[in-house]
């Protein structure tokens, strides 16, 4: 490996886990406002095989050009090499975390040695958590921040034509479906953290885990349809999202809201009747937010759960653990 290049792992073509390239690559140039990062580790997320489809399940016209070769990944956690001549919030030598660039392509990305980031997509890592449990934190705890929370942004909003707006939690009954998994388990402990009484549908073995997260009430789909046992529920995060996402709607009081995270809803008729108010929001990079989260994981009022653990050179592996399904918390890559 020269000293201009390090390891990454980037895609020659689209396809399954097993296009996954570990090789060299160069290591990016700062721009104006950027940071480089010396990455310690990486955290996956469902954008990231989305991409290494070819993004099949997208409308076409909604698939973005991709420039092969490319690397994979937004999350980050490391430690700052260099800094732009511009960069004021950050220094040499510290330890940073963040989602670089999302949701727009950027000439480097997660998955490597070397990032070069925005500086605004940045925060300091919680002296309080490892570079593992903080990769896993940016995009899983943005969507669950923005979409619960505070949407930090004014962007337009391609999902639909209305900005999203997260709804007061205090005193409300939130069920989250979905929530064992990377955005799911931390949205239980955000809702709870605001007020809310929470009811998490995930499977049976979760049930532990989700309770000592904060959850009130739980829901074992693979005994009960969930939208046959809950009722009289204020808003539905549904982190799965999907076709199957309407039948929330009978859980719902009127006048209540379903967020789902992913494409899907096609029942707005339904939905109008009851009164119900659908949103979703585009999750984007937002350094000021991350503090915010970073001082709710620093005093572990929110915990970051790990499901495995894999070297950057098996991220093929890492993929098809991701494939499997039955999450729990987050996949993480480490970097040597």
């Amino acid at each position: 490996m020269s000293i201009n290049t390090m390891k990454a792992i980037r895609l020659h073509e689209f396809g399954g886990p097993e296009v996954l390239r570990y090789e060299e690559a160069p290591i990016p140039e700062l721009k104006s406002g950027e940071v480089l990062i010396r990455v310690h580790a990486v955290g996956i997320n469902p954008p990231d095989w989305y991409l290494r489809e070819g993004y099949k399940d997208l409308p076409p016209e909604w698939r973005p050009p991709v420039p092969f070769p490319v690397i994979l990944g937004s999350d980050v956690s490391g430690v700052v090499e260099a800094v732009a001549t511009d960069v004021q919030s950050f220094s040499v030598g510290d330890e940073v975390f963040g989602m670089v660039r999302f949701p727009s392509f950027g000439e480097s990305a997660a998955y490597a040695e070397y990032v070069a980031a925005p500086e605004s997509d940045l925060a300091l890592k919680p002296a309080g958590i490892d570079h593992i449990h903080a990769a896993g934190a940016p995009m899983a705890g943005l969507t669950a921040w923005q979409f619960l929370i505070e949407l930090g942004h004014s962007e337009a909003n391609p999902l639909q034509p209305e900005s999203h707006r997260p709804v007061p939690l205090s005193g409300k009954t939130v069920l989250i479906n979905g929530a064992a998994g990377g955005v799911g388990h931390l949205a239980v402990q955000l809702a709870k953290w605001k007020g809310a009484h929470v009811i998490a549908v995930a499977s049976g073995k979760h049930e532990s885990f989700l309770r000592e997260l904060g959850a009130d009430e739980f829901i074992d789909y693979t005994k009960y349809p969930p939208e046959d046992v809950a009722q009289d529920v204020d808003l539905v995060l549904d982190t799965l999202g999907g076709p199957t996402t309407s039948r929330f709607l009978r859980t719902l009081k009127r006048g209540g809201a379903l967020f789902p995270v992913f494409l899907g809803f096609s029942d707005a008729e339904e939905a109008a009747k009851l009164d119900v108010t659908v949103s979703m929001t585009q999750v984007r990079s937002n350094g000021p937010l991350l503090v915010e989260l970073g001082r709710l994981l620093n005093a572990g009022t929110v915990r970051v759960a790990i499901d495995s653990i894999f070297p950057l050179a098996d991220a093929r592996k890492a993929h098809e653990r991701a494939a499997g399904g039955h999450i729990q918390g987050k996949i993480v890559l480490t970097v040597e």
